[in-house]
């Protein structure tokens, strides 16, 4: 386990898009249980406007493909397709309506307006847009590919899907008080859509992954704004998480000896951060630690679960799902405060 610094934070502005790697670990037999996902909302009582649609177009997508194929059907399969085409457009109309209706309901209507967010704790909301588009484009993708569409229609219409999915919540932040349009976001899920897009038209392959690792903060119980819940923290905490591009190394390199499982792994991470901007002094009257907000760069070992190959469909299913996680392994790690050192186990 790494030790990260103490911090304590009000981010109360935090952007879900971290929950998608907790609903694959729910998968029984290609189907979410919608009751827990229900209770995961509710529970944490956090800002979600911002990955609703993302929360549902994962669900519903892992709902139609609990596992990436090898080979896909020469012939299209219209019912099929239209199962999967009614379903995301239901969900997408339906977080849409959700958001309109419901959340922005009681917010003050004003100008389109825009907001630049882009040194907002660290970029570490950002790292969580592209990894939201980058699986929201790959699920997509898939399940196209699975109903028979062919490849070059499958990329037209279900690699931009990470943007689609994201931007109308970009325009109604801009319409509403407190939020707004931010290019920055829109940036940042460009570019986890086009990072799955341009690697599957290419190569017909993934040689470079988003992944997503978690460690809990030691002083939550310090703050409450950190989650008064390791479940609420896991949402709150952007010091706890670490996003990844993990880079196949036989692809990489073109050394045959090396395992076609074995992956190289670039991470970022942020520590110190409280607030969106800055670190408050006080709290409710009561002084904050100085901590410093800084950056952290990181280098590992990972592996690529979808190159073990398995006979069992409920095996592969699991390696689907935790192939959108980091597997922990020692890492170096470089930052401000410590400078260079090894971490024996990171995750």
């Amino acid at each position: 386990m790494r030790h990260k610094y103490k911090q304590t934070g009000d981010l109360n502005e935090t952007k879900l898009l971290y929950i998608s790697p907790i609903f694959k670990l729910f998968i029984k037999q290609g189907k979410i249980r919608a009751y827990f996902l229900m209770f995961v909302l509710a529970k944490a009582r956090l800002h979600m406007k911002k990955t609703l649609l993302t929360i549902i177009a994962i669900a519903f997508s892992i709902n139609l493909h609990s596992q990436y194929s090898t080979s896909y059907p020469d012939t299209l399969h219209k019912r099929l397709l239209l199962t999967t085409i009614g379903i995301e457009t239901g969900a997408y109309i339906g977080g849409l309506s959700f958001l309109s209706f419901i959340w922005y309901k009681d917010r003050p209507k004003v100008p389109f307006h825009y907001y630049n967010d882009w040194q907002g704790y660290l970029q570490m909301d950002k790292c969580g847009h592209a990894y939201a588009a980058y699986y929201e484009s790959s699920l997509a993708y898939h399940a196209l590919r699975k109903a028979g569409v062919s490849k070059k229609k499958a990329l037209i219409y279900g690699g931009p899907a990470g943007l689609v999915f994201q931007t109308p919540i970009e325009v109604f932040d801009g319409l509403n008080e407190g939020w707004g349009f931010s290019w920055t976001d829109m940036a940042a899920n460009t570019f986890g859509a086009m990072l799955f897009t341009a690697q599957e038209a290419f190569w017909d392959n993934q040689i470079v992954r988003m992944k997503f690792s978690y460690s809990p903060s030691l002083y939550r119980e310090g703050h409450p704004y950190l989650g008064e819940t390791h479940l609420e923290s896991f949402f709150l905490d952007y010091n706890a998480h670490t996003y990844w591009l993990s880079g196949n190394l036989k692809k990489l390199t073109g050394m045959q000896k090396v395992p076609d499982w074995l992956n190289v792994a670039v991470g970022y991470s942020a520590n110190g951060m409280i607030k969106e901007f800055y670190n408050p002094a006080f709290y409710h009257g009561n002084p904050i630690p100085n901590y410093e907000r800084h950056r952290q760069y990181l280098l590992s070992l990972d592996m690529d679960l979808s190159k073990i190959k398995t006979k069992k469909r409920w095996l592969r299913a699991v390696f689907t799902a935790l192939n959108l996680i980091k597997i922990p392994f020692p890492a170096l790690e470089y930052n401000q405060v410590e400078g260079l050192s090894f971490r024996p186990f990171y995750f």
